[in-house]
């Protein structure tokens, strides 16, 4: 297929699919954390406005959760069907790690997530709030182990190497490897600012569209966009100083990465620091960064913390033991500048709201409505700075990508590839329009389902709890029972 090997359609395959999964985990993570403080807000104030945005974005959840579930279970089969040599070489420790996640994670959720989707009138508020923590939790609990198991491939430990193959001797090192601590809090923020975005947008969007701005006096869309940004103005400066320490944690484990994201080829003698590219073309064959721009100094003073710092250039590694510079540079760089427009949003948003004109102020919700979807594409960009950053190794230092991939040929998996591409945006891409719908629509006045002995009840099937109407019967739930 153009030219490609059977390599590189097999990275572009699982490529494609892992991006278009990760969308779905993020947004479910964030949400699912939200919608505690939701239900608890609403718990705690009884106000009706928390119990509207809850069952608003219990629709959005159910959904997203759905599409997150089937898009991931393809990844695990072509761990097998195109990269069994991985998983004969490292699967003893990376099955077993999916497997805790099955076990602890995936249990949580499917037990209580039932309750949390359908329980509001059939159970106590009490273990409804409950169930819905315990989703939440089985969110993150899921999220550790995925992340446990990549750390491990960039920064292995715990292991012995027995007759070509990996053996786990100590579980605790497997798990809490140097780089662990660093993805799981980089990944879990950048997925509560990615969900704090998207429903900031929904809000933004909600309070533009009214050309007579009526939509201001809508106090549940007025609280959507308020907390929303505060979770930006907080979270996003903790963020940056997490990408901070991981950049840290990086440059130690993985200079060469570190050389690559900076498009970073060598230190001139005599010169003083490393300096940092703004803009640039690297070029893997020319060896050099071409049209570079640069801060002198910048880039030593923010990687090591040193004034006179200095890290490897690429040209100190072998060829072979290079990352693709030409791609990570540029995908860092996207992840860097929309955590910048994130932090900017936020101060933004709280200039607006000392004047108190954050749901007035027409050019800040549409800047708020075009951040919607940079969260995710800022994630993106960061697992494909982590994933490409990686290479020519899939786990590093043990086994290179190319003796990881199964023996097939480039036909079937160029056929496999295009398969993937028509059937995912074919069916996600309903999915997502539908979220879209819903998300159209708007937070209304809570129905209360009907519920008790020998009355109707509505069908247990997980997107029925995605039901556009704000519930079976026109009884409101007026005696705050739930």
């Amino acid at each position: 297929m153009f030219g490609f090997t059977a390599l590189e359609l097999a990275r572009m395959q699982f490529g494609f699919t892992i991006t278009f999964h990760i969308i779905f985990p993020a947004i479910t993570i964030g949400l699912a954390s939200f919608l505690v403080v939701l239900e608890g807000c609403w718990l705690y104030t009884k106000r009706e406005m928390y119990r509207d945005l809850y069952h608003f974005w219990l629709k959005i959840f159910a959904v997203n959760f759905g599409m997150g579930v089937v898009s991931g279970v393809v990844m695990a089969y072509e761990f097998g069907t195109n990269w069994s040599f991985f998983s004969e070489f490292a699967g003893s420790v990376t099955g077993p790690l999916l497997a805790y996640e099955v076990l602890t994670a995936f249990f949580l959720e499917a037990g209580f997530l039932g309750v949390m989707l359908f329980g509001w009138s059939r159970v106590g508020p009490a273990l409804h709030f409950f169930s819905t923590i315990m989703v939440a939790g089985g969110t993150l609990i899921s999220a550790t182990w995925i992340v446990a198991s990549n750390s491990w491939m960039q920064t292995p430990q715990g292991y012995d190497l027995v007759n070509g193959r990996v053996v786990p001797v100590d579980w605790l090192q497997v798990i809490f490897n140097p780089s662990f601590p660093y993805r799981w809090l980089h990944m879990t923020v950048a997925t509560f600012l990615a969900t704090a975005l998207f429903v900031g947008a929904a809000a933004a969007w909600h309070l533009l569209r009214d050309k007579n701005n009526s939509g201001k006096d809508n106090k549940a869309v007025r609280k959507m966009l308020s907390m929303a940004m505060w979770m930006v103005l907080i979270v996003a400066p903790i963020q940056a100083v997490i990408g901070d320490a991981h950049g840290l944690n990086t440059l130690k484990y993985q200079p060469a990465k570190i050389a690559a994201l900076e498009g970073h080829w060598e230190n001139v003698p005599g010169q003083e620091g490393t300096p940092m590219l703004l803009f640039g073309l690297p070029d893997m064959a020319q060896e050099k960064t071409l049209y570079a721009i640069s801060v002198p100094r910048l880039g030593g003073v923010i990687l090591t913390h040193e004034w006179n710092g200095k890290i490897q250039g690429l040209k100190e590694f072998a060829p072979e033991d290079r990352p693709n510079s030409t791609i990570i540079f540029w995908t860092f760089r996207v992840m860097v500048g929309i955590g910048l427009l994130m932090i900017a949003l936020g101060l933004w948003s709280l200039w607006l709201r000392r004047r108190d004109a954050i749901y007035n102020a027409p050019l800040f919700l549409l800047a708020a409505l075009c951040m919607g979807p940079l969260g995710l594409v800022a994630l993106i960009a960061g697992w494909l700075t982590t994933e490409i950053g990686r290479q020519p190794w899939v786990v590093y230092g043990l086994m290179r990508t190319k003796d990881a991939v199964s023996p097939h040929t480039a036909g079937p998996l160029a056929l496999t590839l295009c398969l993937f591409i028509v059937v995912y945006f074919s069916v996600f891409g309903v999915g997502i329009g539908y979220i879209f719908r819903l998300v159209r629509k708007g937070p209304t006045p809570f129905k209360q389902q009907p519920g008790g002995p020998g009355q109707e009840r509505q069908q247990m099937r997980p997107l029925s709890a995605a039901d556009e109407s704000g519930g079976a019967d026109d009884t409101d739930d007026t005696d705050n029972r739930s």
